[in-house]
């Protein structure tokens, strides 16, 4: 996917003519208890990140910083999350993470679709006047350098570009699906088709769209205009605007491959985490030896706000309580004492007792793990306290009976108010 032929220009600096939208107002029913109290974008992730994260730094680190977050779904975490982890960009040479909550700016009605999201909060558009609006989702895990797509977007002349990926036909229908032409302009766009059009070169896979959007202002503009007043319209990217744009303006694809950071010999990283299922397993990923997505470049950091805690402590062989750690991660202020991990990751302040063996999960932040405890493909979540002898994840049916959530690929997830625990809290 990509013309690897065209020239772009590395003089337009196109990044400094283009604002952003990252779209965070979405609650993630799918992963059922985790976002009762937060946001899906404010889930915590591989340890010490939170998914927004990686939209926001990929941001940062193309040269995009003209940053607004639009929120709505209980998002006193995400907004506590961006006002104090990201702050640090300089207001004085105009660069910024402005936080937008939903504000019934037109009419007495919230966020009702994507594109009405963006069309609510068009003002700051009149006020920072960019070239070009950047939209993205901020529930995404993945590392790409937008201001290739911005250069290639401005290179082809085109009014409207959406970054793709091949994805198993199987899969396509959670996505929007699109066809091209040779010159990857696309001429056909349907949004979680039942019957997904195949690629003609690859017919296991189908092309599907990441939900990264560019578009022309003042285009952007009139067609959000047009739809908010369509009583018929669902007000949504996928399934009313870009569809609709195909017949009339130049709507081209982008593939991801071409602006992928860190891909080396494997296909580019892209993880949606809107499942249970989805969510562990891209955790899991990240303990692999060599794991597809590096957390360790310098060149492209994955920023966000970090506690100030000591280092993670393992006691191995102090007075008997004998433990070990391996391919897991383990976040500053954690202690295991005497336990074994393996293959899970540790949020920061999680202490484990002697004796617990810990497999195949993920513990988020102040999570309290008494002695003799064993968990295996679970996903435990924040503040939760296991006592003496707990265990999950080894009978899937006698967890569910337990009142636990049981994953149709036998993950356990477990929340503090399944255990009689803290209830109503702010994460």
């Amino acid at each position: 996917m990509g013309n690897p032929s065209m020239k772009l220009n590395p003089e337009a600096h196109v990044t400094d003519r283009t604002y952003t939208f990252v779209l965070a107002g979405g609650r993630g029913g799918r992963l059922h208890q985790l976002t009762d109290w937060r946001a899906k974008p404010a889930v915590p992730f591989a340890g010490n990140l939170k998914i927004i994260d990686f939209a926001l730094s990929n941001c940062v680190n193309s040269g995009v910083r003209h940053i607004g977050v639009l929120t709505q779904y209980k998002a006193q975490s995400l907004i506590r999350h961006i006002e104090r982890g990201w702050s640090f960009l300089a207001a004085s040479l105009g660069e910024y993470v402005d936080v937008m909550p939903a504000q019934q700016q037109h009419g007495e009605s919230w966020y009702s679709g994507t594109a009405n999201a963006v069309y609510q909060n068009l003002r700051i558009l009149e006020e920072t006047r960019p070239d070009r609006v950047l939209i993205l989702g901020g529930d995404h895990i993945y590392k790409m350098d937008y201001s290739i797509m911005l250069a290639e977007h401005v290179d082809r002349g085109s009014e409207v570009t959406i970054a793709c990926l091949e994805v198993p036909i199987e899969h396509a229908s959670e996505f929007g699906v699109m066809s091209v032409d040779a010159e990857q302009r696309i001429v056909a766009f349907t949004e979680k088709p039942v019957h997904p059009a195949a690629l003609s070169h690859r017919p296991t896979h189908a092309l599907a769209s990441m939900g990264i959007y560019i578009f022309e202002t003042e285009l952007l503009v009139s067609e959000l205009t047009r739809d908010a007043g369509d009583p018929n319209s669902n007000h949504d990217f996928g399934k009313d605007i870009i569809p609709s744009l195909l017949a009339r303006h130049r709507v081209f694809a982008h593939g991801f491959s071409a602006s992928c950071v860190n891909t080396v010999n494997t296909a580019p990283y892209w993880r949606d985490v809107g499942t249970v299922d989805a969510y562990w397993e891209a955790n899991m990923d990240l303990t692999a030896v060599v794991p597809e997505l590096n957390l360790y470049d310098d060149a492209w950091p994955i920023l966000s706000l970090q506690r100030q805690l000591p280092p993670a402590k393992f006691v191995v062989d102090d007075e008997g309580r004998k433990g070990g750690t391996c391919n897991s991660l383990a976040s500053s202020g954690c202690i295991v004492s005497g336990a074994s991990v393996q293959q899970s990751i540790l949020f920061s302040k999680v202490t484990i007792g002697k004796g617990s063996l810990i497999e195949d999960s993920v513990v988020l932040p102040d999570v309290r793990i008494g002695k003799e405890v064993r968990l295996r493909r679970t996903i435990v979540d924040k503040h939760s306290c296991l006592p003496v002898g707990f265990e999950a994840g080894l009978d899937a049916a006698h967890d569910h009976k337990r009142g636990f959530h049981v994953t149709k690929n036998g993950v356990t997830l477990i929340v503090p108010e399944m255990l009689g625990q803290r209830t109503h809290r702010i994460l």
